[in-house]
């Protein structure tokens, strides 16, 4: 489609900045910022932090996991 579009000086200024940073046209330029001003936007996804303190970095994860199995090996020895 071609039409006439008026386009503000700050406008035009930010439009000839990205033709200079990306070596694309003017058309490709335009279409591409029109296009993700007016594409529907993606549900933003809030994540919930799983600890309230952070894991404390001098606990192994490896000794974490030997004691676990201790524990568990001591309540199999029990029944």
């Amino acid at each position: 489609m071609r039409t006439t579009v008026t386009i503000d000086p700050d406008t035009a200024a930010l439009l000839q900045q990205e033709i200079e940073r990306t070596g694309l046209s003017f058309k490709e330029v335009l279409n591409r910022a029109v296009r993700r001003a007016l594409a529907p936007r993606a549900k933003k996804v809030r994540l919930k932090p799983l600890f309230r303190k952070p894991f404390p970095s001098s606990l192994s994860l490896n000794r974490l996991g030997d004691e676990w199995d201790d524990e568990q090996t001591l309540l199999e020895l029990k029944a």
